[in-house]
């Protein structure tokens, strides 16, 4: 419980960070990888909205670019004007980043409103039937 909590309080810092001039949605994640590291990321947005890169991703890509692939759980915290206001679960895209890096059958997402109010799912049941690179070698 303390674990979750202390992974929460840095996706709170890391929401800190985002960059959403468009939609003011703002999202923070903290990935944490099985050797005790841990690697934020915030929503950065781009007036050319494919160009955007969610929170989780963000995350990803700095532990990735640093070397990390073995990941046990990322906390995910979002919300607009108002706060962190209800559980903000990832999107299609980074439910698939998540695939290629991560045992699915055991990787924890922690959708969370506060550190003290939050639900953790396993990302088989977020993506029951997700594409990875375990189809690929089949």
């Amino acid at each position: 419980m303390a674990e979750e909590q202390q992974l929460i309080r840095m996706a709170i810092e890391a929401r800190k960070k985002s960059y959403s001039p468009y939609s003011h949605f703002k999202v923070g994640a903290c990935l944490e990888t099985w050797g005790g590291k841990f690697y934020t990321g915030c929503n950065i947005e781009n007036a050319g909205y494919t160009a955007t890169n969610c929170a989780e991703r963000t995350a990803f890509f700095q532990a990735v670019s640093e070397g990390e692939y073995n990941f046990r759980r990322i906390a995910i915290v979002g919300g607009g004007e108002k706060g962190i206001t209800e559980a903000c679960p990832p999107c299609g895209v980074c439910l698939q980043v998540m695939m290629e890096f991560c045992d699915r059958d055991v990787f924890q997402v922690i959708l969370a409103k506060s550190p003290e109010e939050y639900e953790v799912v396993l990302l088989k049941d977020l993506l029951p039937r997700g594409f990875g690179p375990g189809q690929l070698k089949r």
